[in-house]
């Protein structure tokens, strides 16, 4: 499984989110704290997308350096 490439996908962490959310219901979570959590959730999503994304980038880009340098 390429991890990279899940951690990177937005269904990835929407996933995450619809699995944890009922969960949390069930378990009589209040509401505020439910908000709390999948906000949470989302921006560590948003967050590990984004480091995985620039590095991609940036690999590329120093992959394109050094070809040009030969």
């Amino acid at each position: 499984m390429n991890w990279k490439k899940k951690l990177s996908s937005r269904k990835f962490w929407a996933g995450v989110v619809g699995f944890i959310t009922p969960i949390l219901i069930l378990l009589n979570v209040p509401e505020s704290e439910i908000v709390t959590i999948s906000a949470l959730i989302s921006s560590c999503g948003t967050l590990v997308a984004y480091i995985i994304s620039e590095g991609y980038v940036d690999a590329m880009h120093s992959e394109e350096m050094t070809e040009n340098d030969n």
